[in-house]
């Protein structure tokens, strides 16, 4: 018997909460169309990607082993393979004081380059400031002389919204940058005291 009628309740339910049920519809359609949507968007930036070489310059150490290739000129620089905008890429390789004095080691990155599919340099203003971040795991802590530590570099690439628009309107297809890693040394300075008495 109750089977009978729930086609009519079904009827009676849908006559009732026809408004709400409209509501529900228009804001899942929604839903999926804005899905849709961003989704669509986001594939563009999928495929962006960007080769990329870092030449390392060394002062006071020496770099070697590991990600490190070396040219035919001899300047060493590293691969970073291709790299996404909002990823994050390690190379690693090993430091070695070539000084007699404890050093504390400083990283740099400069002159940062793009360029087009045709290979030439874009020189539109970046609108971010650092859209590459360099970092590494070293601690600070003096290295002795002659003595080696392994370090992991860390390629982190924006995913700024506007540095994704500047990497497409200026058809970036690759980009180089100078590392350099220094030695600081530190300078100990002794005061000597004298007092004396009249």
């Amino acid at each position: 018997m109750k089977l009978k009628f729930l086609p009519g309740s079904i009827v009676q339910f849908i006559r009732r909460s026809w408004k709400t049920l409209l509501l529900i519809i228009i804001v899942s359609l929604t839903t999926l169309i804005l899905s849709a949507a961003i989704s669509i968007w986001l594939s563009s930036f999928h495929n962006l990607h960007l080769p990329s070489l870092g030449t390392i310059r060394v002062v006071g150490v020496e770099a070697y082993g590991g990600n490190i290739s070396t040219m035919q000129d001899g300047k060493q620089f590293i691969d970073w393979g291709t790299v996404y905008p909002g990823t994050m890429t390690n190379r690693s390789f090993y430091i070695k004081s070539v000084s007699n004095e404890p050093i504390t080691l400083q990283l740099t990155v400069s002159n940062l380059t793009f360029q087009d599919f045709e290979g030439n340099i874009v020189t539109e203003t970046l609108p971010v400031e650092n859209p590459l971040l360099l970092t590494w795991n070293y601690s600070r802590m003096p290295l002795n002389p002659w003595e080696q530590i392994f370090v992991v570099l860390t390629l982190e690439v924006s995913s700024h919204p506007e540095f994704v628009e500047y990497l497409i309107e200026n058809h970036v297809r690759q980009f180089y940058f100078d590392i350099t890693i220094g030695a600081s040394w530190a300078v100990n300075i002794t005061f000597n005291y004298y007092s004396v008495t009249i």
